[in-house]
């Protein structure tokens, strides 16, 4: 996170696209579009909303060639600046474009005692396999609580370059973390190895019970360090909320409880997964990970919960969260079975098949498949919102995103 150093042209280049994404951001439709997020995620009865995030397969849409700075500093912001404008000029989804560049706080802490090991394919962006190196239950004596680490003089040293360079463009905010979800599972197997994990269930409980808590408890001082500190940042806007869409909500405005301060964790959203679960049962998710999450979600004023697994048939735990607002139901999820379960009780957060986007793309299917999902969280009385992530490439095929989008459009405006 070191301040950047560019060119002149290269300044000039930058703020050209600058003033495009403040443009945009000013416009009639980004108006529209913060209220409808907002009554949204109140749960009133608007329209489905649709988000998309090309995540992997942004390369092919905003390529290298396109870029007309050459200095790696200067087209990291390029990128940064030319994916806000591809959006609105490409999609026809929801995604809110704010006349803001952020900065955030430089934040790091001491880590967790051990290093996670792999091993990677040739493949580019290939898979990897683990290394444990938890090879035994001694070996949880190797953890270690994290010390959150600020950097303050590098924080200041950023600011104060983007200001110079868009403040009178732009917005430039100084913040903090805004990214307050939880992944215990994934922590534990980088650790231990999944298919080790598995046998432990079984073999073992009592060590992934003890692994589970120290991970509980190492999160909330992470997050006791943060408040202390003042380093959480509002993620109550347009920050997409871990696996889903904008945060905006103003729930939070005339309820201020104990002192917090608009960054408290109690004024924002929380999230949790556990998508190494997805091979287990619902009691042995609701047994060995699910109360540590809970512990952790009690703080925030709004949890959502879920990601790539299939939570079908966990529905019954995952619902007694305290202020869940989100459910995630991934590609695998029987969105029928979700559905008449969560009902209009928190939002159907439904994250469609991305592989939609490679193969033969056919827009017939993708519009099958999506107004199905459309009709059914309807006919439910379902809060629906799409959430088109987890794109790894679209096969050098950009326009199947436009093209997505537009029959996403279609459907959800019926």
């Amino acid at each position: 996170m070191k301040t950047p150093v560019i060119s002149s042209k290269e300044r000039g280049f930058l703020r050209d696209f600058a003033r495009r994404v403040a443009e945009i951001a000013s416009t009639p439709d980004m108006v529209e579009l913060r209220d409808l997020w907002r009554r949204h995620n109140r749960m009133e009865q608007v329209r489905p909303v649709v988000f998309v995030a090309p995540q992997g397969a942004w390369p092919e849409l905003v390529t290298e060639e396109m870029l007309v700075c050459r200095n790696k500093d200067a087209r990291e912001i390029e990128k940064e600046l030319r994916k806000r404008i591809y959006v609105y000029e490409h999609f026809s989804s929801d995604n809110v474009l704010e006349k803001e560049w952020v900065v955030k706080k430089n934040i790091t802490n001491t880590g967790w005692g051990l290093e996670v090991r792999t091993s990677h394919s040739d493949t580019s962006r290939g898979a990897y396999g683990l290394i444990p190196v938890i090879a035994d239950y001694s070996d949880l004596k190797k953890l270690e609580y994290p010390e959150v680490l600020y950097d303050e003089v590098e924080t200041n040293s950023r600011f104060e370059f983007f200001q110079d360079l868009f403040g009178d463009i732009l917005d430039v905010k100084l913040k903090g973390i805004d990214d307050l979800s939880y992944h215990l599972m994934k922590q534990y197997t980088g650790f231990r190895g999944l298919e080790n994990t598995l046998f432990d269930m079984m073999e073992n409980p009592h060590m992934v019970h003890e692994a589970m808590e120290f991970f509980q408890k190492g999160h909330q001082r992470i997050l006791s360090q943060y408040i202390e500190q003042d380093l959480l940042g509002a993620n109550t806007d347009n920050t997409p909320i871990y696996t889903s869409g904008h945060g905006y909500t103003d729930e939070f405005s005339s309820s201020v409880t104990d002192g917090a301060t608009a960054t408290h964790p109690s004024r924002m959203w929380g999230w949790a997964e556990a998508q190494e679960m997805a091979m287990v049962s619902p009691d042995m998710h609701e047994e060995f990970v699910f109360p540590y999450e809970k512990k952790l979600l009690e703080p925030f004023g709004l949890n959502g919960y879920g990601c790539c697994d299939d939570v079908t048939r966990k529905l019954d735990f995952v619902l007694s969260i305290p202020r869940l607002r989100r459910v995630s139901v991934s590609p695998w999820g029987d969105v029928e079975r979700c559905a008449e379960r969560i009902n209009n009780q928190v939002i159907f957060m439904w994250k469609p098949q991305p592989a939609h986007l490679v193969g033969t793309f056919s827009p017939e299917s993708v519009e099958q498949y999506l107004r199905h999902t459309v009709e059914v969280a309807k006919r439910h009385g379902c809060t629906l919102e799409i959430v088109l992530l987890d794109t790894h490439t679209c096969e050098f095929q950009p326009a199947r995103f436009d093209k997505w989008t537009e029959i996403a459009r279609e459907v959800t405006m019926q």
